[in-house]
């Protein structure tokens, strides 16, 4: 298999793989934080504790992680491209999927989540600390929603342009 080869199904790998965090984190952002919102906080913040748990998992961990690697790889690949507009477009998309993705979720997510776990299972002012995280959490989750968009319907461009559409 030569390397354009490698790359095309490296692209097409990633493609799934950010369509699919994408749609994960559009859940979270269009229905479930509204759903933990409209519960007492004290239910709210234990359902988000256990998923926070829970969603460390391999199946979870493979499409969020291994998407990462196949973008550090795909910017890497992109430099074979370069003075392309698909070594552009695959740069982004890499860096889109890192930086708005796994960037985001480890410096802004993963903190407010163990912020929430740290609170122990009676918080005495949960109420405004769980209205404060709801709000910034969900913003968050928003710009990796919306990174994870991008860079899916960025590297499906370069699919389609190295496919000759």
């Amino acid at each position: 298999m030569n390397l354009e080869r490698i790359v095309i199904v490296c692209c097409s790998a990633a493609t799934v793989g950010t369509g699919l965090a994408g749609g994960i984190f559009f859940a979270f952002s269009s229905f479930v934080m509204r759903a933990l919102g409209a519960v007492p906080p004290r239910a709210g913040i234990a359902a988000m504790n256990a998923i926070n748990v829970t969603v460390i998992n391999p199946g979870f961990m493979l499409v969020f992680l291994g998407t990462a690697v196949l973008s550090v790889g795909l910017a890497l690949a992109s430099f074979r491209w370069w003075g392309s507009l698909d070594g552009a477009l695959l740069l982004v998309a890499s860096l889109l999927y890192l930086v708005g993705c796994l960037g985001v979720t480890m410096v802004r997510n993963v903190p407010l989540n163990d912020a929430l776990a740290a609170l122990g299972p009676d918080p005495s002012d949960s109420t405004g600390l769980w209205s404060r995280y709801l709000v910034e959490w969900t913003r968050w989750n928003h710009v990796r929603t919306l990174s994870c968009l991008g860079s899916t319907i960025l590297l499906v461009t370069v699919l389609v342009r190295r496919a000759g559409g």
